[in-house]
């Protein structure tokens, strides 16, 4: 009988997920599933056939510590999903300049190293807006994630500059069509597109997130924003068992990729009734090879 572990985080309050869709599948199959906190100690991989990477959602805070876990996941007799080359690559927000030179249009982002309040000050006039979103190079949650203004206070700017001392911030204008339109995230399975949701914050926020107050609901992605993500994908060297692409509307209407989520996306699988049985047969097949 196959076995999979889940990794996640040692408690799930404050967070919405829907692993327990895919879960129920799964065991009803016959694949015993057991969640697994990456923080667990004494855990032997090599009871695994499968670890995949789910909702560890508290990574970014001990980032290096988590990549060790994955190391000796990796260096066992389990199969990491996704593996360790693409969390790598994908950890860095530095992920959005490569997509950027294979020719994917990204939201424009400048990359500031432990920033201080003149050099954020500057920045508004490098992008050529009034409002910026600032965040840290490793991140997660909207974690220290702030929205700054041209007038903002000397505090509001510190206390960005502080969040972001010795780190690099990626720092971009605000889209403002987030607001209007919403963020658009697809989701894939082996390198196929599965569904789509429209995140849309909540009133005077830019956060999309669920757990910020985003109102989330399925939809049938635009043409364009459908291929700009199969773009992104062609970019890979592989077909990975899930992804996400998060792709906004820049003010001249055409698409860019905010995020491309390969670690440990939430894939909204509530959100389309084929979702979940996609999913696990993307994960049964897995089990196969």
């Amino acid at each position: 009988m196959s076995r999979v572990a889940f990794l996640t985080m040692d408690s799930l309050a404050g967070f919405v997920s829907y692993d327990q869709l895919v879960l129920d599948l799964l065991r009803e199959s016959g694949v015993i599933v057991d969640e697994v906190s990456w923080r667990s100690r004494g855990v032997c991989w090599d009871d695994y056939e499968l670890v995949v990477i789910r909702s560890p959602w508290d990574y970014q805070q001990h980032a290096e510590a988590f990549l060790r876990v994955l190391e000796t996941i990796e260096g066992s007799q389990a199969r990491l999903l996704n593996p360790l080359s693409i969390v790598r690559w994908n950890i860095r927000k530095y992920y959005l300049r490569d997509l950027e030179q294979q020719g994917i249009s990204i939201v424009p982002t400048i990359w500031l190293d432990s920033p201080r309040v003149t050099q954020l000050r500057n920045a508004f006039d490098q992008l050529g807006s009034d409002e910026l979103v600032g965040k840290p190079l490793i991140g997660a949650n909207a974690d220290h994630a702030h929205r700054l203004f041209r007038g903002s206070e000397e505090a509001a700017l510190s206390e960005a500059a502080a969040a972001w001392a010795g780190t690099t911030a990626l720092v971009q204008p605000f889209v403002p069509s987030i607001q209007s339109d919403g963020e658009f995230s697809l989701i894939w399975f082996e390198g196929q597109f599965s569904h789509a949701v429209l995140k849309v914050p909540k009133a005077g926020d830019f956060r999309v997130q669920e757990e910020h107050g985003g109102n989330i609901s399925s939809c049938d992605p635009p043409s364009d924003v459908l291929e700009l993500a199969a773009e992104c994908h062609e970019v890979l060297a592989e077909r990975l068992l899930y992804s996400r692409v998060d792709i906004v509307r820049l003010p001249d209407g055409r698409p860019a990729v905010m995020e491309m989520e390969l670690i440990e996306p939430s894939l909204y699988l509530g959100f389309d009734t084929g979702a979940p049985e996609r999913f696990a047969e993307s994960i049964r097949r897995r089990l196969l090879l």
